[in-house]
């Protein structure tokens, strides 16, 4: 659906990747429900962003099914309550603990999109752990052989937190335009120079913190700081819509890399 087209870079991929590495997978029919749970939570997700974002996403995003026409403003809120049945469903099927996931997902995402906190840059930063960890810790417990996180897991989660919390105004330079319609604060909004400043300095720092704390091989470790770094300083020098759309993907593919990375303490996957 053209609801979570562009959110698959942002969600389904990292998260389902972090889960494969972290749990880790123990069976493909566990891959297809943890999948399966992962786009119906994001679906959840992104109609209840979209239900208000229309005049935003016809600058940014014009192809979306609201600012294209092919769906109403009413029509769009019916629905977001209807993914929100549809997610506590599917965890109904696994047990109370991944309901519980799906209750502390939906109360992130209202506080994102009903209460406002979207548009300030530092509570967007707080729900945006919330919304990141909630979709790690809910697919890790259906992709792993029982639905306990061990020690691994768990601190993977929490690191995983903490950079979201620190990187991810990287989704928000392509979309100033938009979000300063909305009267949106965003990061790149209220501090343009200091956020891409802050931005490469994290995800320098985020690349060698990760490559030591997880004891990578020298080759694997070399090649994930310099492509992170790459990033980074992506953000810095070229600051066209285009080169931050660019930067972003580019940004995905490196969160992919951190989130395989828990993968190395059981297997050494990255040995060298």
């Amino acid at each position: 659906m053209l609801f979570t087209v562009s959110d698959l870079k942002t969600i389904l991929l990292p998260v389902s990747a972090f889960a494969c590495a972290t749990a880790p997978i123990h069976s493909f029919d566990r891959l297809l429900h943890a999948l399966i749970w992962i786009w119906i939570h994001q679906l959840m997700c992104n109609v209840s962003n979209q239900a208000r974002t229309r005049l935003e996403d016809a600058i940014n995003k014009p192809w979306r099914p609201l600012p294209s026409g092919r769906i109403s403003e009413p029509q769009a809120l019916v629905l977001r309550w209807v993914t929100v049945g549809a997610a506590f469903s599917c965890s109904a099927i696994h047990g109370g603990d991944l309901m519980l996931t799906t209750f502390c997902l939906f109360l992130t995402t209202f506080a994102y999109d009903e209460l406002g906190l979207a548009g300030h840059h530092i509570a967007k930063s707080v729900c945006n752990i919330g919304g990141y960890t909630t979709f790690e810790i809910g697919a890790t417990k259906l992709m792993g052989a029982t639905h306990d996180l061990d020690n691994v897991s768990a601190t993977a989660v929490c690191i995983s937190g903490a950079l979201i919390f620190t990187t991810i105004q990287a989704q928000d330079f392509a979309d100033v335009e938009g979000d300063a319609i909305l009267g949106r604060k965003t990061f790149p909004i209220y501090a343009p120079e200091l956020c891409r400043i802050a931005t490469v300095i994290a995800m320098s720092v985020w690349s060698l913190f990760l490559v030591s704390f997880w004891g990578i091989g020298t080759v694997s470790g070399a090649t994930f700081v310099v492509f992170g770094s790459f990033v980074g300083s992506r953000y810095y020098f070229l600051r066209r819509p285009d080169d931050d759309k660019l930067s972003y993907i580019l940004y995905n593919i490196w969160l992919t890399m951190v989130h395989i990375m828990p993968n190395h303490a059981r297997t050494q996957l990255f040995a060298y």
